[in-house]
């Protein structure tokens, strides 16, 4: 079981990260909009639709075919849990190799979206003050940090809850016979 839920969440993890950091370099921070951020969790969906082979190998392999329910969320949690912290280490790695440069980029293009909205006066001044607070505590790693684990963690839950559903009855995809047969 391990070594399906470093493997698998590993690979989600890489993934989820590699997308979102490569949109990053091409879109910047100042592409924030609502469209790009489903963008965003639509590849992270499709990145943890991976627990779905993750938990049926291992109903098929290790438990001769059957899986109950808890074991297989329980295993597409550890799966999440797994891509959360890859997901964090790229995370923390994007914002090194670029100076940290997300953060302010993010606090103008945010000021920027405030002044288009027409905030102005004391309202933009109280919404400037509010989110520079936000981004001084977004600098601070222990702050950060399970900020970004959290950002994939109700995608995992999600499909995770999803594939146990699905794969706690054996008779759905079940292992072939040609399968059984050659694995013999």
């Amino acid at each position: 079981m391990k070594k399906t839920i470093l493997v698998y969440g590993a690979l989600i993890g890489v993934v989820a990260i590699g997308a979102m950091t490569l949109g990053m370099s091409m879109g910047g921070p100042e592409d924030m909009s609502s469209s790009s951020m489903l963008v965003g969790y639509l590849i992270m969906l499709v990145a943890f639709a991976l627990i779905f082979p993750a938990v049926k190998g291992f109903r098929d392999r290790e438990q001769g075919g059957v899986i109950r329910f808890g074991q297989a969320f329980v295993l597409g949690l550890a799966i999440s849990a797994v891509a959360g912290l890859f997901y964090v280490v790229g995370w923390e790695g994007y914002l090194a190799a670029t100076d940290h440069a997300f953060i302010d980029q993010y606090q103008q293009a945010q000021v920027r979206m405030l002044e288009e909205r027409g905030l102005s006066g004391e309202e933009l001044e109280a919404a400037k003050s509010k989110l520079e607070a936000q981004m001084q505590a977004y600098r601070n790693p222990l702050v950060r940090m399970p900020i970004t684990f959290t950002e994939p963690l109700p995608v995992g839950l999600l499909v995770s809850l999803v594939a146990a559903l699905v794969l706690r009855r054996s008779e759905v995809l079940p292992e072939s016979e040609a399968a059984v047969a050659g694995a013999a």
